[in-house]
């Protein structure tokens, strides 16, 4: 036979192996569906990185070609998503040091790193809301293309106002002209082109801040800061092109001008109040809590030199009410949506936020939800992602015990599957 014949045909008999690639894992105990009640023994199916069935009894196949995963000792559920992460960078002591004296492609190496601590951690799917943009839509091309490992990436373009939290600061005037982007705006007009402007280049969804922010190192407060109008306007011009819009808001008024506005997520909400929580209802926006960011900025006032005074101040009044609003927010019934804000606290300590959650008051099985069903259809991917089903990607994880009866278990995560690889065994 031809030389190159032989070779072609080689090629194609690997790459129908690689398509026809079945698994089963043998699960003790199987959540399929969070939030529906585990099964005993049961058998998952996975054909090309997709769930083909899920069998009861521990199903064994004599084709060599399948792959048998033993998970019978094991609590097995859907690959958690963070729906509030900055993959580009990690609060500390060299972080400003960094960004002058790191080159762009070793940034752009460490978001690797930071994306396979998250994922280790048993997060297959984060959305990020507030990076490097063309850092972070690299990234999530190159995972979508299987170039580079990684969690699955919803990449968000963000929009904010002059002097605002998206602003920069902290830095000489020179250099703030300099590194002030082109999202930016004032007006509604403006934040119209912003919105639009952000989609052009390849976000997933548009980021907004309608209140000021603890980390901005100005003492503007975190009250409301975006208009009414402007911020209907990014809406609205997001809406037209199909893409959703989360919105940072500390103070109740900014969220409640948020919800009016049509966002589909409140990002941190830590003054929500009763005025809120109903509107939160009414639209069926999520409340992504990120109550690990609030832990872990109070910490760092108290403990370190790395804040301003006017960022320590914000950070430990923030950062300690947060806690209790979380609560009422959960028995006001608030849809929630698993949301660390990991860049401020440390990558791969994502599941600490479930810890705090829990101890705010919500159930175990209601943070699973929140980590997977509720997850997914904030990102309208609930056709794909959220659950164990027929059809649905692999995106698989394990632990030694039920965080049902325990939460910590989820602090053990010992096996993570994304797409039907498997990364952690």
């Amino acid at each position: 036979m031809n030389p190159f014949k032989t070779l072609l045909l080689t090629v194609f008999l690997v790459i129908g192996t690689s398509q026809a690639e079945t698994t089963y894992i043998h699960a003790g105990t199987l959540l399929a569906i969070p939030g529906s009640q585990p099964s005993q023994e049961q058998t998952v199916i996975i054909k090309n990185g997709m769930i083909q069935d899920i069998v009861g009894g521990y199903q064994v196949s004599d084709d060599p070609e399948i792959k048998h995963i033993d998970l019978k000792h094991a609590f097995v559920m859907p690959g958690m998503m963070d729906m509030h992460v900055h993959l580009t960078h990690e609060r500390g002591p060299n972080r400003f040091k960094d960004s002058m004296q790191m080159s762009d492609q070793l940034q752009g190496m460490r978001i690797i790193h930071y994306g396979m601590k998250t994922l280790k951690a048993g997060f297959t799917t984060v959305r990020d809301v507030g990076s490097k943009e063309q850092y972070m839509f690299a990234y999530r091309d190159a995972i979508n293309n299987g170039w580079v490992d990684g969690p699955r990436v919803i990449a968000a373009g963000g929009v904010g106002i002059t002097g605002g939290h998206a602003d920069v600061s902290g830095i000489k005037p020179d250099l703030m002209e300099f590194y002030t982007d082109a999202s930016i705006c004032d007006g509604p007009y403006d934040c119209r082109r912003a919105a639009r402007n952000t989609i052009k280049y390849g976000a997933d969804l548009i980021k907004i801040t309608s209140t000021g922010g603890v980390l901005t190192d100005r003492a503007t407060g975190t009250g409301q800061q975006m208009e009414s109008d402007e911020l209907k306007e990014i809406v609205r011009a997001a809406e037209r092109m199909g893409k959703k819009v989360a919105s940072h808001a500390h103070a109740e008024a900014g969220i409640i001008a948020a919800l009016e506005a049509g966002v589909h997520s409140i990002e941190h909400g830590s003054y929500a109040g009763p005025k809120s929580h109903k509107l939160f209802k009414k639209t069926g926006a999520y409340l992504v809590p990120t109550l690990l960011a609030g832990e872990t900025v109070v910490r760092l006032a108290k403990e370190t030199d790395l804040f301003s005074p006017a960022i320590k101040e914000k950070a430990i009044r923030v950062g300690t009410d947060m806690k209790n609003n979380f609560g009422n927010a959960v028995k006001a019934g608030v849809k929630i949506a698993f949301g660390t804000d990991s860049g401020v606290s440390i990558h791969g300590t994502n599941m600490e936020e479930a810890l705090l959650m829990y101890k705010g008051g919500m159930a175990p099985m209601d943070i699973l939800v929140s980590a997977t069903v509720s997850a997914a259809d904030l990102i309208g991917m609930s056709d794909q992602l959220g659950t164990l089903e027929n059809g649905k990607y692999a995106d698989i994880i394990a632990m030694p015990a039920s965080p049902l009866d325990n939460i910590e278990e989820l602090m053990h995560i010992n096996f993570v599957m994304k797409e039907g690889k498997i990364y952690k065994q």
